[in-house]
């Protein structure tokens, strides 16, 4: 985890090799949300990108980064119980890589980090992000419609400066659970409201609204 502020050059990500461009209706709105605001502070969850860090602060916002997947991942986080079923350490989770010392967000990026978390940990994760964002603040999620195939391999995602986002397969996770449109309302209804954005291809996404 790392916070990064201030003023820095660049209008975002460039096209490199290995990235797919993908229209985003959800950051398209959230782009536009950036611009029409100052000094906002961000919460980017996913794998670290230096371009995003340059792309958010050269709008003159702060970020900060989480990448929940690769830290879900670790075994440090699982318990054995007595009756010898493995379970995940929630409590530990959150303390260890949601825990801001106070710091709240105007923003959150979650991208489709819920489809690849384990089950028992996306509520608590969606209800801190709650506790930890300002009033009106914005998270734009995005879900996988299936669980396999190749749209559903782990990637980074790099910001850009219209509205599209570079998609960049690092694979290494596979999607754990997939949700309904129903799930995912339940999932975000103690927020004040959220908009889903359709899209051409098997991700759905929602913008939410603290």
């Amino acid at each position: 985890m790392g916070l990064f502020g201030g003023k820095a050059s660049g209008s975002g990500a460039k096209s490199e090799p290995g990235r797919t461009l993908r229209h985003s209706s959800g950051w398209a709105q959230m782009s536009k949300h950036l611009r029409a605001q100052e000094s906002l502070r961000i919460l980017d969850i996913g794998p670290t990108s230096a371009g995003n860090i340059n792309f958010v602060t050269g709008l003159g916002h702060s970020i900060y980064m989480a990448n929940l997947v690769d830290d879900a991942s670790k075994l440090e986080y699982r318990v054995a119980p007595a009756e010898g079923e493995t379970k995940f350490d929630v409590v530990r989770f959150l303390k260890q890589n949601l825990e801001f010392s106070g710091r709240t967000f105007d923003v959150v990026t979650l991208w489709d980090t819920a489809d690849y978390l384990p089950e028992e940990l996306v509520q608590p994760v969606i209800d801190r992000l709650f506790e930890v964002m300002d009033p009106a603040g914005q998270l734009l999620a995005l879900f996988h419609s299936k669980a396999v195939g190749s749209d559903t391999e782990f990637s980074r995602f790099h910001l850009t400066d219209n509205d599209q986002v570079e998609m960049q397969r690092i694979g290494g996770h596979p999607v754990l659970q997939t949700y309904t449109n129903r799930q995912i309302e339940s999932m975000f209804s103690h927020f004040a409201g959220f908009k889903f954005f359709l899209a051409k291809d098997s991700l759905r996404e929602v913008m939410v609204t603290r």
